[in-house]
């Protein structure tokens, strides 16, 4: 299981696939079509499905069995087929036995059985890497041994975030991995070093990004969500340092809204009409505010924080005041009777 540094370190990687999952699932119908070589159309009929379960993960103080829910990463069907992709930011030597738990929760969910038979279908999985090192496997295998002495290989090539340009990632239309995409910069980021190709290489998907939206091939929350995504991952990254006022103006800044959600909207529409000069400086920037707001609301009423922590939070990181913090916690946030 993942210790409790480890969830910390990897907290925003996690909520930014989560959020992008459920918010926005049609866009990884070109992700399935290039990891297992499918040809699903864009319009294809995409289905999230739940994947809770529970599995015996160890013992209590006093020596009893604790129960502890799994969910895995990603569960998805398209056509009649299943897939289950784990994001992973780190090398961890579970992984392995962690996709057989969540397969098995799986398969045990679409099983056939009658008397004295059953049929259990594994899903189609894989795991993607968002950062590589020297550990980082080229793929993740689980053998399965039976009493008869049986083996069995069950196996997927690992994806590897590092390994694909901008341009194939916007060719392919790879969008979820864009927000990762910075990922591989971190030790840049964080020591100091120059970081024009940096800056270059954000330029270059934002104005991709825009272009693809005029083209109506990104929808204007799809647009808005992912530069908001992209700024979560620079945040994280550079927390607080020199490069983060700069990489983040690139994906629209931290531009105070304080219109209505018409008027925000009204001026994303007006902003990217107007080109990526006024667009991403106005339109696009109002938007983000929107959008990211509604994620740390979203996300923090998810993890079970209270109003004051997720005012604070969009304060720190958006940069809003407590009033209009607020204004967008009533807009946005779940109200509980």
């Amino acid at each position: 299981m993942r210790g409790k540094d480890m969830i910390k370190k990897t907290h925003d990687y996690d909520n930014v696939f989560k959020t992008m999952k459920m918010k926005h699932k049609r866009l990884f119908i070109p992700v399935i079509n290039d990891i297992f070589g499918k040809s699903y159309p864009a319009g294809a009929n995409v289905e999230i499905l739940p994947s809770e379960g529970y599995l015996t993960e160890g013992e209590t103080a006093d020596g009893s069995k604790e129960i502890e829910e799994q969910v895995s990463d990603f569960l998805i069907k398209i056509e009649g087929e299943i897939y289950l992709l784990e994001s992973q930011s780190y090398d961890d030597g579970s992984m392995a036995i962690r996709i057989a738990e969540y397969a098995f929760i799986v398969a045990r969910q679409f099983a056939l059985w009658d008397i004295g038979h059953a049929v259990v279908q594994m899903p189609k999985f894989a795991v993607i890497y968002i950062k590589r090192t020297d550990r980082t496997p080229k793929a993740t295998r689980i053998t399965f041994v039976f009493p008869d002495g049986q083996k069995v290989d069950y196996e997927s090539e690992n994806v590897i975030l590092e390994k694909f340009t901008k341009e194939s990632i916007i060719e392919k239309r790879l969008f979820p991995y864009i927000p990762f995409y910075i990922a591989r910069y971190e030790k840049k980021l964080t020591s100091g070093e120059d970081i024009g190709s940096v800056v270059e290489e954000l330029t270059y998907f934002r104005d991709e990004m825009v272009r693809l939206h005029r083209e109506n091939e990104l929808s204007d929350d799809e647009l808005v969500d992912l530069m908001g995504f992209v700024n979560t991952i620079i945040t994280h990254i550079t927390n607080g340092n020199k490069n983060e006022e700069r990489l983040v103006n690139i994906m629209g800044g931290t531009v105070i809204e304080t219109e209505s959600e018409k008027l925000i909207r009204r001026g994303i529409s007006q902003g990217i009409s107007q080109g990526i000069s006024q667009g991403i400086s106005q339109g696009i920037s109002q938007g983000m505010r929107q959008g990211q707001a509604k994620m740390l609301i979203e996300l923090g009423q998810d993890d079970g924080l209270d109003d004051g922590v997720i005012l604070k939070r969009m304060q720190e990181k958006l940069g809003l005041s407590l009033e209009e913090a607020a204004a967008y916690l009533k807009q946005y946030g779940k109200q509980l009777v």
